[in-house]
């Protein structure tokens, strides 16, 4: 781990070119990302280097000589830190830095700190250590080899360095055993937490997105909330949720979720899966997506490849709808064409797209549009009359956005023409059980039991 107590530490940030590196990747701009990840641990990034590789080394992972050329280098720029953008096996991170004598980190550990750093409530905070002790389990032998050389082993038990590399192994899966547990719990917590959010029956939207492509900007817009959003990568760990009304008078639950990245460790996956459950059970993706970025169609896919991760063992997924944020930061030319994409897009089976601008909040009205749109896919038209008692049904179905049209007769009673989804049929009749026969295709024998629903 980088040392937070010490003085601002300057790095040397390294992604190597590597001869079986994806063509697709931009390497300048994954140097960019990697220098954006060291400055938000608050490195001084003092020099970033694009070096060619032909062969990564098992030893140290670069050959002899680049290795001498990267030692003078660190001692001329007084480097404390070379984080080197690409995964490294124990051993070579080992013994990297025994022959620079600086703190190696590669891209698995800097984004494993960033977390670190960045989770602010309980829940975050376990499922970042469990990564941590994930990871750090495999890379033990780091520690301890000096112990094999100074002193050798002998007989079936091994050296002093082996065995207390097997004590701190036990004492790490011990570790993790109690998170696993602690998880559980948070996990039956926010099962529950969302069976209560479905007896007051209002959609989850779940904000999914590459890191830094404006997912809590947009979130803080929509929700007049204080997530928050800086120019930095995962700025955002920990999901926050805010009740949502859309332009129709729907009500929605907005839910903020950690950004994505490329490679991004399966350690984190797997530890912030209780956390990521919020994305499985939403009703409604939308994916925030940095259409001004370069590599834009390239996180798109990296998002995707983490959501079959996270939903792999989920029969189905939620629909899916695209933010195009950052519309404000295209030139004129620019903007015309996304919009254009836009437009076309939905057409060929591919997710639809709305440009927005979190910043400005162009394209916000037009985002929540679609949302409503989306949500009232499945829905039914249905005729109401709702008597002048009855103006808590009549409130319900203003504030989930079901009603199209309203008149009221001399009687004082309200005519309604409504569209409302099966499930929404049935908590309605649940609730208001003498407008049953208004209902037509909600079976008797599945009705829910009452609940009892917020009141507008």
């Amino acid at each position: 781990m980088i040392d937070r107590q010490a003085p601002v530490q300057r790095a040397l940030v390294i992604h190597p070119l590597r001869s079986d590196a994806s063509a697709s990747r931009d390497p300048d701009l994954r140097l960019i990302e990697a220098c954006g990840l060291a400055e938000a641990l608050d490195l001084e990034v003092a020099d970033a280097r694009l070096e060619p590789l032909r062969q990564v080394r098992p030893g140290a992972y670069f050959g002899t000589g680049k290795i001498e050329e990267l030692k003078a280098h660190c001692e001329e720029l007084k480097v404390d830190v070379l984080i080197l953008d690409d995964q490294m096996s124990p051993v070579q991170q080992r013994n990297l830095e025994k022959e620079l004598q600086v703190k190696v980190v590669d891209r698995t550990g800097l984004i494993l700190e960033i977390f670190a750093r960045r989770a602010r409530t309980r829940e975050g905070r376990l499922q970042v250590e469990l990564a941590r002790l994930s990871y750090e389990k495999s890379r033990l032998v780091k520690t301890w080899t000096h112990l094999e050389r100074q002193r050798g082993g002998t007989g079936k038990t091994g050296g002093p360095g082996e065995r207390q590399i097997e004590l701190d192994r036990r004492m790490i899966a011990d570790k993790i055993l109690k998170l696993k547990k602690e998880l559980e719990e948070v996990k039956r917590t926010r099962a529950l937490q969302r069976a209560s959010r479905k007896r007051v029956p209002y959609p989850v939207i779940a904000l999914v997105g590459y890191t830094n492509a404006g997912k809590s900007t947009l979130f803080n817009r929509a929700a007049s909330a204080d997530v928050l959003a800086k120019d930095m990568p995962f700025a955002t760990l920990d999901t926050t949720l805010r009740a949502v009304r859309t332009p129709t008078g729907r009500d929605v639950i907005l839910s903020d979720t950690v950004g994505f990245i490329t490679d991004l460790p399966t350690e984190l996956v797997a530890a912030f899966r209780a956390t990521l459950e919020e994305v499985a059970q939403a009703d409604l993706l939308v994916h925030v997506r940095d259409i001004a970025h370069a590599e834009s169609d390239n996180q798109r896919r990296d998002v995707e490849l983490v959501l079959d991760r996270v939903l792999t063992d989920h029969e189905s997924r939620p629909p899916l709808i695209e933010a195009w944020n950052k519309i404000d930061c295209l030139d004129e030319a620019g903007a015309a064409y996304v919009r254009a994409r836009a437009a076309a897009s939905g057409l060929d089976g591919t997710a639809h797209g709305i440009c927005v601008s979190a910043l400005t909040g162009e394209g916000v009205k037009e985002l929540f549009a679609l949302i409503d749109s989306e949500l009232a896919l499945d829905a039914r038209p249905v005729d109401l009359v709702i008597g002048p008692d009855q103006g808590a049904a009549r409130a319900w179905l203003f504030r989930k956005g079901a009603v199209r049209q309203e008149e009221t007769d001399e009687q004082g009673f309200t005519h309604l023409k409504v569209r409302l989804t099966a499930d929404d049929a049935a908590r309605f009749v649940a609730q208001w059980p003498q407008i049953l026969s208004e209902v037509p295709f909600v079976a008797l024998g599945e009705v829910p039991e009452p609940v009892h629903f917020l009141e507008a």
